[in-house]
C-alpha cells in the first residue's frame, strides 16, 4: 500500500510524514509540497530537508494563480500584515469568521489535487495534518472534523472507492501532535512554522505562539530556535 501525504514543511505535515514512513516505510510514501503564493519560500525550504530526511519520493505542485483573487494576509501579493497575536485573540474580534490568515477553501484545493496525483502515483490514503486547535472558533474552518468528513467521502466516491484521506490529527491538539512526533523522533530541527520569512521565527504570529505553547507543554524546548 502507498501513501501520500500534504507537506508544507511544518511541525504537523511533518509529524504526519513521520507516522506514515512508519506504517508504510519511506519507499511507500510520496510527499507532495504545494506552493500557494505565500510570503515566503521557507516552508517550501523545510519541506525540502525533511523529504530528504526520511528518503521519500518529493511533488512540487504550483496552485498560485487560483489565489491571486485573494487578499489573504499570508500572500505575497497582499498589503494585510500579518496578527501579532494569538488565535484566541483574533477569533474574538472576527465574530466567528475565519482570520485574516485564512486562505480561501486552502485545504479544499490541496487535498483535490493531491488526490489526482495520488490516484496516478497508485497511493491509496492521503495523509494531512488539520488538528482541534486549527478548527476552533472557524478560525480555519477548512480544518474542522466536518470538512474533513465531507471532504473523505467526496474523494472517497469520486476516486471510484480507490482512495481515502486520513486526519490523525483532527481531534488532538498541536500539543499532542508534538507528543506524537517526539515519540517518533521527528526531526522538527528542519521544519518551519512561522508566517514571516526571517532567518528566526518572529514569535508572536498565531502559528509561532501555538507552537511554542505546544514544545513547552511537553516540557521540551524547540529545537528549531
Amino acid at each position: 500500500m502507498k501513501a501520500m501525504v500534504l507537506c508544507s514543511g511544518g511541525v504537523d505535515s511533518t509529524t504526519c510524514l513521520g507516522i506514515a514512513v512508519d506504517k508504510y516505510g519511506a519507499e511507500n510514501v510520496v510527499a507532495l509540497s504545494i506552493y500557494y503564493g505565500q510570503r515566503h519560500t521557507k516552508e517550501i525550504e523545510s519541506a525540502d530537508k525533511v523529504t530528504e530526511y526520511y528518503g521519500v519520493e518529493h511533488i512540487s505542485l504550483d496552485l498560485e494563480k487560483i489565489f491571486q483573487y485573494s487578499d489573504c494576509s499570508l500572500l505575497a501579493h497582499s498589503d494585510k500584515e500579518i496578527p501579532e497575536e494569538s488565535y484566541a485573540e483574533q477569533i474574538k474580534k472576527t465574530n466567528g469568521s475565519p482570520v485574516s490568515t485564512y486562505v480561501p477553501f486552502r485545504n479544499g484545493l490541496f487535498l483535490s489535487s493531491a488526490a489526482s496525483i495520488a490516484l496516478s502515483k497508485g497511493c491509496e490514503v492521503i495523509y494531512y495534518g488539520a488538528h482541534s486547535d486549527d478548527a476552533a472558533g472557524s478560525a480555519y474552518p477548512d480544518c474542522s472534523d466536518e470538512f474533513n468528513k465531507a471532504m473523505n467521502e467526496a474523494i472517497y466516491l469520486g476516486s471510484g472507492k480507490q482512495l481515502k484521506i486520513e486526519a490523525p490529527f483532527i481531534n488532538k491538539t498541536k500539543a499532542q501532535v508534538v507528543k506524537i512526533g517526539l515519540d517518533l523522533k521527528v526531526p522538527y530541527e528542519y521544519t518551519w512554522s512561522c508566517y514571516e520569512g526571517a532567518d528566526k521565527p518572529c514569535g508572536v504570529c498565531g502559528t509561532c505562539i501555538d507552537r511554542a505553547k505546544a514544545f513547552e507543554a511537553n516540557g521540551v524546548k524547540d529545537p528549531a530556535l
